[in-house]
């Protein structure tokens, strides 16, 4: 499914993308992911639509989050899988150890 489209609701219109930040931090890192899950697809007959606010998938927070996420080495597939495993087992490294 292709990630990139034309804004589809005034927010975006107005707006535009969400900026990634020029320094992810560990928080960037967890925003991220609290982007993607809670931004997730579900299957309406429209078509999928985020899971939180309804917009046709992927909306705003959900590209964020995947930019975000592919800024710091993660691949598409890995971000697909973490989207379809949900919010279990997932952990950010904080790098404290």
């Amino acid at each position: 499914m292709p990630l990139t489209r034309q804004p589809v609701d005034a927010v975006e219109r107005v707006l535009g993308e969400l900026p990634v930040p020029w320094f992810v931090t560990a928080e960037d890192l967890e925003l991220a992911i609290r982007a993607v899950l809670a931004h997730a697809p579900e299957s309406w007959r429209a078509g999928p639509l985020c899971r939180s606010d309804r917009t046709p998938y992927p909306c705003r927070l959900h590209r964020w989050g995947r930019r975000v996420l592919r800024s710091r080495g993660l691949t598409e597939q890995a971000v697909d899988e973490l989207v379809a495993r949900g919010d279990r087992l997932v952990r950010v490294p904080d790098g404290r150890r």
